[in-house]
């Protein structure tokens, strides 16, 4: 389990890790720039956050093949995936070439300098999304074989060229904002590159499967509306924070940004999860699915307990490092005794989510996760203000959407419809 599930989190914590630098080059240009790369980057974030089941419905396709011993078929399912990223991402390309403009200026809320520069960046920095979803389809695959230094090496040798270009191509060559888009497409064509050559050596042929690339369409379409749920859950509750004020406003980006690391984190155990279960259910072996699952829940909430208490003993330290104002400060506080509650029942749910994408159960991972943001989220974060919730109103949203998601795992997977779920894999 550890295995396979420190390199997955080294390539889940290569991006954001990157981003990071990224941030601090472009703040010296001043907050025009910050604020430009803000927008853009965010939109072309989505994007990808969207297109993630490249990543996750490949793994579960080749999981399969690969525990019924056809490796050929495993790599087959990347050679699909792969055409699937090109096209979508050309779609996704011409989508922010069209309208680059219009949907900076609506991020920003005007039409002022921090649009313009967002535009500029994403006009050029969207060159790299068939790159980047290439990237994501050769993860996929890789893991579904239990191959996953190779991704490593690979996000790696990207990530460190764009975080040699960076602060070259917008300082001493004078690109500015533009340099840190040409950065980023610098390092998503090495990336891409390596998954393709990849490919290219298993000497898989290169024919497009219109059965495969329909089977693929429909996990996809599956985890995108997850996804989607997702995003505007989170769009919303920001939204809902910004109008309880700016105090608040900064304690939850604080918040919410250590959750979606620490997400990053747990949803290590989650690829593991998927691969072994993939391949045990495409080898006819439900009793190592179920071990699987049993093994990769101890570990998630073992792992959830421990990040919990490291966030409570760590809180007086760790938060001044982002704000000396007693009043951020303090509202931060509120919102981090529910961070840290959850984290637990975060790592049960990210762990069983894999599970279940390993079997193929993604239908039913889609209506949980609608369920839960419809019935749990939602709701609380819009009341919170109306109220008088603030902050914590919009944290017990999310608390008990990561609540109602864990029921939902844990009944299914004490269960055995999912060790049946339709098969992930067409000839």
């Amino acid at each position: 389990m550890l295995a396979l599930a420190a390199p997955a989190l080294v390539v889940l914590a290569a991006e954001p890790l990157y981003l990071l630098v990224d941030t601090a080059v472009v703040g010296n240009l001043g907050t025009v720039a910050l604020g430009g790369l803000a927008v853009g980057g965010g939109l072309l974030a989505w994007a990808a956050a969207l297109l993630n089941f490249l990543a996750y419905g490949t793994t579960a396709r080749s999981a399969r093949r690969a525990g019924a011993g056809d490796r050929a078929g495993a790599v087959d399912e990347g050679v699909q995936a792969t055409w699937l990223a090109g096209a979508l991402g050309l779609l996704v390309l011409a989508l922010f070439q069209l309208l680059a403009g219009p949907l900076t200026r609506l991020l920003a809320g005007d039409d002022g300098p921090v649009a313009a520069a967002g535009e500029e960046w994403l006009r050029v920095a969207s060159l790299g999304a068939p790159l980047l979803l290439v990237s994501l389809a050769g993860n996929g695959w890789l893991r579904g074989v239990q191959e996953l230094r190779r991704p490593v090496r690979y996000v790696l040798a990207g990530s460190l060229l764009s975080l040699v270009l960076c602060p070259l191509l917008v300082h001493p060559a004078g690109l500015g904002l533009v340099g840190s888009a040409v950065a980023n497409v610098a390092g998503q064509a090495l990336t891409a590159a390596l998954f393709v050559r990849a490919l290219l050596r298993e000497g898989v042929p290169w024919r497009p499967r219109p059965a495969a690339l329909r089977s693929q369409l429909v996990i996809g379409r599956d985890l995108l509306l997850r996804a989607a749920v997702l995003q505007v859950s989170f769009l919303v509750a920001t939204g809902v924070v910004a109008r309880a004020g700016t105090a608040a406003l900064g304690a939850h980006q604080i918040a919410i940004q250590f959750f979606f690391f620490l997400a990053l984190v747990l949803d290590a155990y989650a690829i593991a999860a998927q691969t072994l279960v993939g391949q045990a259910l495409g080898a006819g072996r439900p009793d190592a699915a179920r071990d699987t699952a049993r093994r990769v829940t101890f570990w998630g909430l073992g792992t959830g307990v421990v990040v919990a208490a490291a966030l409570l003993a760590l809180r007086p330290v760790v938060l001044p490092l982002f704000t000396d104002d007693p009043t951020v400060l303090s509202q931060a506080a509120v919102a981090w005794w529910f961070l840290a509650a959850m984290q637990p029942l975060a790592g049960v749910v990210f762990a069983l989510d894999g599970v279940l994408m390993g079997a193929g159960d993604v239908g039913y991972l889609r209506t949980v996760t609608i369920g839960a943001a419809l019935a749990g989220f939602l709701p609380l974060s819009l009341l919170a203000v109306p109220l008088g919730w603030g902050l914590a109103g919009v944290w017990t949203g999310l608390t008990l959407f990561i609540a109602l998601r864990l029921v939902a795992v844990v009944v299914r997977v004490a269960g055995d419809r999912w060790l049946t779920a339709p098969e992930t894999v067409t000839t």
